[in-house]
């Protein structure tokens, strides 16, 4: 591949489209996550294992503030470790992919586990990319910025993994 300065910074509204990509993706994931947790403590509560005092699992899960956290904890990691993975594994998201986007660090220090993580706490959930509109020229959003990285737009031969090397 190229170097990374042949390639421009993405624009808010091709972020905009990644990250409705990525929401559904995101959504999928949290779904599949939430019905293996939830299969699994409907199991238990059937089996006696938990809630022995409550008939219906719903309820039972209705009134356990414990189980309800630890269900949504669940989901959570699941929809945090999609983002992580892919950034982590290969620059780019599902939705990134599709638009030809790419995370880039802005300095020589490797890409790490801890500046994904810094990156996605200071998205503030898609609100950190509104500072694009504010800085037309730099187009760096507020988790680009903490996290010294960039999005850049690719070329179509540039988007194909094969030529990442």
């Amino acid at each position: 591949m190229t170097g990374q300065r042949d390639y421009p910074r993405a624009g808010f509204f091709r972020r905009v489209a990644a990250m409705i990509y990525d929401a559904l993706v995101a959504v999928a994931v949290g779904m599949c996550a939430g019905l293996v947790i939830l299969v699994t403590l409907t199991i238990l509560h059937a089996r006696g294992v938990i809630g022995q005092d409550v008939e219906h699992f719903s309820d039972f899960l209705n009134q356990s503030l414990l189980f309800m956290t630890i269900v949504q904890i669940w989901v959570a990691a699941w929809i945090i470790g999609f983002f992580l993975w892919f950034w982590a594994k290969g620059g780019q998201t599902i939705g990134m992919r599709a638009w030809r986007m790419r995370i880039f660090s802005t300095t020589e220090s490797p890409m790490t586990i801890g500046r994904l993580w810094l990156r996605l706490i200071c998205s503030l959930g898609g609100l950190g990319t509104v500072l694009v509109l504010f800085m037309p020229k730099q187009k760096q959003s507020l988790q680009d910025l903490a996290a010294n990285t960039e999005i850049l737009v690719l070329t179509e031969t540039a988007n194909d993994h094969k030529s990442w090397r």
